[in-house]
């Protein structure tokens, strides 16, 4: 566990798969001002893929935890494959990135933390490249991503897909 100012960086794990639910729905991005989502987009197949079962051997994520010990946000790679692609789906080699915190949570150096932390894992993994699905308007994830060298190699729908060589 590795302790970051006021928060903890932990392995996530099976036991932790009903918040990376939260997460994944946290990490549908809303215009200000717009509709959200309803929660039962999560039941929908092109969304369960991504959490669903969570704790696979190829399985790779941490959680970010307060001083108490409670979840404030999460980074996860998972694998698909040509017949079950996720948004940011480049190859079946390339696991996808997914990541979001809590809304009170962000702004704080957490998602840099948690991106760090994965690259980390990735790389001890012997993984060389990530992908990921990011809505061009959500500007703080995009400038995350570009820090980390995450850059566009196509459009999916109404989100850009981000890969980067982890190194």
């Amino acid at each position: 566990m590795t302790s970051l100012n006021s928060y903890n960086i932990r392995v996530a794990t099976a036991q932790d798969e009903p918040f990376l639910w939260d997460m994944l729905y946290e990490s549908l991005y809303v215009p200000d001002g717009a509709e959200p989502f309803s929660r039962d987009i999560l039941n929908e197949p092109f969304m369960r893929k991504y959490v669903e079962g969570w704790g696979r051997e190829s399985d790779l994520g941490y959680i970010a935890t307060n001083g108490e010990g409670k979840p404030m946000g999460s980074i996860t790679l998972r694998y698909f494959d040509e017949a079950n692609k996720g948004f940011g789906y480049v190859s079946d080699e390339i696991p996808e990135l997914g990541m979001a915190l809590l809304p009170e949570s962000r702004g704080q150096g957490i998602g840099t933390a948690l991106m760090t932390a994965l690259l980390q894992g990735a790389k001890s993994r012997g993984i060389s490249r990530l992908s990921l699905s990011v809505a061009p308007e959500n500007t703080a994830a995009v400038k995350l991503y570009r820090r980390f060298g995450f850059q566009e190699v196509g459009v999916f729908g109404t989100s850009i897909t981000m890969v980067a060589d982890v190194v």
